[in-house]
């Protein structure tokens, strides 16, 4: 795989916009996905290393800051609570599953999953459990000769899907609720107080990708291509989209920004889709050149930002029109979804970078961050410093699932960042497949 080395750059006036994300410091409610807009001005180059908290697994699950405290999981199993100042640790709750689920905090409890097939509520200052809901079981989605490798005979895990769904809360004052999708193929809504279960909605695929909240509607989508908008006081759908089937370009991953009635979302056919909200009527579709969309879209001042898998963008797009404004092309696979701050997006790589774009100068000057890992294992891994499957293969037959499971592990010696970025206090956070939860403070 060959990287274009082509930054297409047109000059862009960001238009005022309402999104629908809880504001930074007010909120009673922080979701990993409802959060990528945070206030600020200009441009927030990366400055130096907080701290670095390491755990004993890849990080796949996306933190959350919630006063003073940084939530983040771990494949180790464990929910991590670390103090947001000097990155120590307050406590850890233990599962017994890895967590690719992002935590979200509602009030004194913060909520998650795991690959047990429990998804939990958790005291956010003590660590305890409240309570927990057995779903009809977590698991990496997958299928016989995946993608068509050998053996055609053998069921193989998707090598590609990173995550869990991860919770939203409904902040009715009197009756809140707690949504999230399920690898059982569920939808499910459930009393954020006492776990009891208000409903549950069945898709015809496993639901890994976290619901999006908007005007009483949930909004996700699901392995078997579709997405769904349901009432979230009856659990009924109101209506789908069908995005496409095709071997090897089938799913939604990523999960819905909604903003001005409009629902943005990725998937691997491969488009960006905007669906009107009400009736989900397609109104526009931008093609991703035969790559992948799991990088979650965020909308900031008209302008939806994501990422695309093989061809290593980080994508920039009117929200009205769909028109391409610009591209930055990173090192690699850019899954992990955007954070924006003023005239900053923040986002990783697969190959263990981190990036902050300055997005009015369109990433002419990008800061960037390497882990450690990605210093010492890039002249072995990389081409050019650049992922390149066949490369990292060896020449060894990448017809064969065992071999590209090979190769995913050795880009996972790079510290890969599918982690999504939050910012709190001018730091930023996110995880790594290194296993490490990185702050590193921003320069003003």
């Amino acid at each position: 795989m060959k990287r274009l080395w082509v930054v297409s750059l047109l000059i862009f006036f960001l238009v005022a916009n309402h999104v629908v994300v809880f504001g930074q410091q007010q909120a009673t409610t922080i979701s990993a996905f409802q959060n990528r807009v945070f206030k600020g001005e200009k441009y927030n180059p990366l400055g130096s290393v907080k701290w670095v908290f390491k755990t004993k697994g890849k990080i796949f699950s996306s933190p959350i800051v919630y006063q003073g405290i940084v939530y983040i999981g771990s494949e180790d199993g464990f929910l991590y609570a670390i103090q947001e100042k000097m990155g120590k640790k307050l406590w850890k709750f233990q599962t017994g599953g890895a967590v690719h689920s992002s935590p979200t905090v509602y009030k004194n409890t913060v909520y998650f999953g795991s690959f047990d097939g429990y998804y939990y509520a958790v005291d956010s200052k003590k660590g305890s459990l409240k309570w927990k809901f057995k779903t009809g079981g977590e698991h990496w989605s997958g299928e016989v000769s995946f993608l068509g490798l050998k053996p055609y005979d053998r069921y193989m895990d998707d090598l590609w899907d990173f995550f869990l769904s991860s919770p939203v809360v409904n902040p009715d004052a009197k009756d809140p609720s707690v949504f999230f999708g399920s690898s059982d193929g569920n939808v499910y809504a459930l009393n954020a107080n006492t776990g009891k279960l208000k409903w549950k909605f069945a898709a015809n695929g496993s639901i890994h990708c976290s619901p999006a909240l908007y005007k009483k509607t949930l909004y996700v989508g699901s392995w078997d291509a579709n997405l769904y908008a349901i009432d979230i006081k009856t659990g009924k759908q109101r209506w789908k989209f069908e995005t496409g089937n095709k071997v090897g370009f089938k799913g939604i991953e990523s999960s819905v920004a909604v903003a001005n009635d409009m629902v943005y979302f990725g998937a691997r056919d491969p488009f960006l889709f905007a669906v009107n909200a009400e009736t989900g009527k397609l109104v526009w579709k931008y093609d991703a050149a035969y790559s992948w969309i799991i990088s979650s879209p965020v909308v900031s001042n008209g302008v939806i930002y994501f990422g695309t898998s093989d061809t290593f963008w980080l994508v920039g797009i009117d929200a009205k029109t769909g028109k391409q404004l610009f591209v930055f092309q990173a090192n690699g696979y850019v899954y992990s979804s955007p954070a924006i701050m003023g005239d900053t997006a923040y986002f990783g790589d697969f190959t263990g970078n981190f990036f902050a774009i300055n997005t009015k100068s369109l990433g002419k000057e990008p800061s960037v961050f390497s882990t450690e890992s990605r210093k010492k294992m890039a002249a072995e891994i990389l081409k050019d410093n650049v992922l390149d499957f066949s490369y990292a293969g060896k020449g060894a037959d990448l017809s064969f699932y065992e071999t590209n499971q090979t190769v995913m592990n050795q880009f996972y010696k790079l510290g890969s960042i599918v982690s999504s970025p939050f910012i709190a206090n001018n730091t930023v956070y996110f995880g790594s497949a290194d296993g490490n939860c990185y702050a590193i403070k921003l320069k003003k």
